[in-house]
């Protein structure tokens, strides 16, 4: 089989070059599910750092809100 050369290697890739390779439209979303003993939960966000981000922000929510109703139930 025959190798192509590229037309020019060194040349740095145009956006429609990149968005042709992705296949895409540009626009990217992460999507994170977790869930243990019957209990889950889903975010979406553009980036697997936000994702995190909002995963840790709402395991922090609900252990806060635990935390508060065993507190007030003495």
């Amino acid at each position: 089989m025959e190798e192509k050369q590229a037309a020019n290697p060194g040349a740095a890739l145009t956006a429609g070059d990149i968005e042709q390779v992705a296949g895409g439209d540009g626009t990217c979303t992460t999507t994170l599910t977790v869930s243990s003993n019957e209990i889950g939960f889903s975010t979406t966000a553009n980036s697997v750092g936000d994702a995190l981000i909002n995963t840790y922000d709402g395991v922090v929510d609900a252990t806060s809100h635990v935390i508060e109703t065993v507190a007030k139930s003495f």
